[in-house]
């Protein structure tokens, strides 16, 4: 094997699924983002869930609103349901691996809170439960997705979002889902703390003088 040109080839498909995912995703990010926003200036919560590399995303994202993104700004209400591994594991042993999410939106999760549900497939067990107990308590749902299964689709409401990358790759997947996440806080330090645009310039790494 080639592995130059295998490390090549993973650059290329990961650029194209860049492209492929603008036309898809603006509006749907977009959506998102007014989802979050007016949670947060709303005096709610967004709690997010995934497993594997996507609980690795859902800490990320609750790390940049509890701590900062871009710019210096109030921090946010964000809590990641894969970091408390007590929690996790009592769940997990007590009850089951499907309900590690569900007990603890039901004993954090409020009216108008908004769950960020994160599942490359579309169909983790764990983060359909959790979709289906952030419902009963009436909370919004965003929910990041990939390959072709419209289980979590089926379960969102006209005023839920699902973010859904156009690959059924994994790993690619997740790329997606990480410079998604970024946009969302970009799009909440924007509309909440910088709606003239004028604070944060994106700068090409590439031209930064070393």
């Amino acid at each position: 094997m080639d592995l130059i040109d295998h490390i090549q080839k993973s650059f290329h498909y990961a650029i194209e699924l860049k492209k492929a995912s603008i036309e898809k995703l603006t509006q749907p990010i977009l959506d998102a983002g007014a989802i979050l926003v007016k949670c947060i200036s709303d005096g709610n919560k967004i709690l997010s869930c995934g497993n594997g590399g996507s609980a690795c995303d859902a800490q990320h994202f609750a790390a940049e609103l509890v701590n900062r993104f871009l710019m210096e700004r109030d921090n946010l209400p964000a809590i990641a349901l894969t970091a408390d591994t007590a929690v996790l594991t009592a769940i997990a042993n007590d009850y089951s691996y499907q309900e590690v999410f569900a007990k603890q939106i039901k004993a954090l999760g409020r009216e108008n809170d908004v769950l960020l549900a994160i599942s490359t497939s579309g169909k983790s067990q764990n983060v359909i439960r959790a979709i289906q107990e952030a419902r009963t308590h009436k909370m919004h749902i965003v929910a990041l997705t990939g390959g072709d299964s419209n289980v979590i689709k089926k379960l969102l409401n006209d005023d839920d979002v699902e973010i859904r990358v156009p690959s059924n790759i994994t790993p690619h997947i997740q790329e997606i889902h990480v410079f998604v996440i970024h946009c969302l806080c970009d799009l909440i330090d924007k509309k909440l703390f910088d709606p003239n645009l004028k604070k944060v310039v994106w700068k090409d790494p590439i031209k930064k003088k070393i």
